[in-house]
């Protein structure tokens, strides 16, 4: 089964964290207001190692780059990196990245009484039921976003 235009897939770049990395960014620990201003806090600079700060599994962690805008309410846009943890396991509601008939997307998962759905996050694309004639996987869950604002 081939998807058409409103279920095609996003085009997905994997990467794998490097946890070998040096790279340390200056982190501050206390967390800024977001509501009235708080009195600074001189000097409570440390750093922090994004590979390893957002990463549990480290050998089942992916980046993956998203190239599409089917998720864009869900705050997932074309160009953000999607953190992706693979030993988490599939549940209704969860983002995942998923495979299916030979490409790979990212997609809201549902369960229905009739099946499981793949849900887009932009009223621009439909559904996509799966059945047994798909070629289907969840490679894995999505545990957090980078965005640029």
């Amino acid at each position: 089964m081939s998807l058409d235009r409103k279920h095609k897939a996003q085009k997905l770049t994997f990467f794998k964290p490097d946890l070998q990395s040096e790279l340390k960014i200056p982190y501050v620990s206390q967390g800024v207001s977001a509501g009235f201003p708080s009195p600074a806090l001189d000097f409570l600079e440390t750093t922090i190692d994004l590979n390893k700060a957002l990463t549990e599994n480290l050998d089942m962690t992916f980046y993956i780059k998203v190239e599409g805008h089917s998720m864009t309410d869900a705050g997932i846009n074309d160009k953000d990196i999607l953190i992706v943890d693979r030993s988490i396991e599939p549940a209704d509601t969860k983002i995942a990245i998923c495979f299916i008939d030979g490409e790979f997307t990212v997609k809201r998962l549902k369960l229905e009484k009739d099946g499981l759905y793949l849900m887009p996050e932009n009223k621009a694309y439909k559904p996509l039921k799966i059945s047994e004639e798909n070629n289907f996987m969840i490679w894995g869950i999505v545990t957090y976003v980078i965005k640029k604002i």
